[in-house]
């Protein structure tokens, strides 16, 4: 990385957002000059990068000029709109929201899975859901080892996957039980403290979420694995920060639980944390912050032949969101 980029975070005010300007410092990305753009609402705000007060600019049509890569965490309907107009001015979008991942022409990457992919985009790179990308940072090394054909998951997804609107629900809410107050409910459709939402995202015809089949469709294509089948049930749980996910996998070749942990001692951005007899396993607390995931509780399927049950966890705001960003970033600083 000898050259120095011109870098625009596109929704820099949002918690993903935030996120991705800590992780480019930290990261020591080649920054040469930081463009943060948001809302006309936002627009004048300051924002702290490298010690230094930055002035957060309006995103209109006319931002892109000069810009080498732009990170997009704004909402779909903003990078519908944006997008194309900042590949059409010359710069690379990294899009974290899901409106061009399923897009044929639109590489879908996690770096430690399928970089490869990068050197095929036309100007949009898409950023995984986050669930689909901390389940693949386990279930890929394992897939490599044996062959992945099908899994059964449920996740236990942190209220900061929703925003800040929905950590301050949680917050205020087990306030209002705590002192015996009316709980008010306004960004989900139950009280979340205290309790579970088997309801993320939008329902679709045949009974899943939209979160539910990203699993299985993102799955395939960061993969390369177009016969990978997904039967998964999002949770939403009163957890603030990092998701969790049980999975039970099944393989074409035979497993062995010795085989999956040395596969997952070789992969990068994925930490063992299996040693159940001593409590050792990962935990959103423990994942909160930190880079890379963490799988355990790995052991042999009952249910079928053939088959691994893990349980894993990741900071969906980091390899979830920013820090797979920045990851793809690095990448295409590499071949730029």
């Amino acid at each position: 990385m000898s050259r120095s980029f011109h870098v625009a975070v596109v929704g820099a005010t949002g918690a993903v957002g935030i996120e991705m300007l800590k992780t480019l410092e930290n990261r020591n990305f080649p920054v040469g000059k930081l463009t943060p753009l948001a809302s006309a609402r936002s627009a004048g705000k300051k924002l702290k990068f490298r010690g230094e007060d930055i002035t957060v600019q309006e995103l209109t049509e006319n931002s892109f000029s000069g810009i080498d890569i732009a990170l997009f965490s704004a909402g779909g309907s903003v990078s519908k709109q944006f997008a194309p107009i900042a590949a059409k001015a010359g710069c690379v979008v990294v899009d974290n929201s899901s409106a061009f991942r399923m897009d044929p022409n639109v590489p879908l990457v996690v770096p430690e899975i399928n970089a490869e992919d990068i050197k095929a985009h036309k100007g949009i790179i898409a950023n995984p859901n986050c669930t689909t990308a901390i389940t693949l940072m386990a279930l890929y090394p394992m897939h490599q080892a044996f062959g992945v054909k099908r899994i059964f998951a449920s996740s236990y997804q942190a209220v900061s996957g929703t925003g800040v609107k929905a950590l301050l629900e949680l917050q205020n809410q087990v306030e209002q039980i705590v002192t015996g107050k009316p709980v008010k409910i306004e960004v989900y459709p139950h009280q979340i403290a205290f309790n579970v939402l088997p309801h993320i995202d939008a329902w679709l015809d045949n009974g899943y979420t939209k979160e539910e089949m990203k699993m299985e469709n993102e799955g395939r294509k960061i993969m390369h694995l177009p016969s990978f089948k997904a039967s998964v049930t999002c949770v939403r749980v009163p957890v603030y920060r990092a998701h969790s996910i049980a999975v039970s996998a099944e393989f074409e070749k035979p497993v062995s639980v010795e085989g999956a942990r040395e596969a997952i001692l070789k992969a990068p951005g994925i930490d063992l944390m299996d040693d159940p007899q001593n409590n050792v396993y990962p935990l959103p607390l423990a994942v909160t912050g930190k880079y890379n995931c963490q799988v355990g509780r790995i052991r042999k399927d009952c249910a079928f032949d053939n088959g691994l049950c893990f349980w894993v966890a990741g900071d969906q705001l980091l390899k979830g969101a920013a820090l797979n960003a920045v990851q793809i970033a690095e990448e295409l600083a590499k071949i730029w």
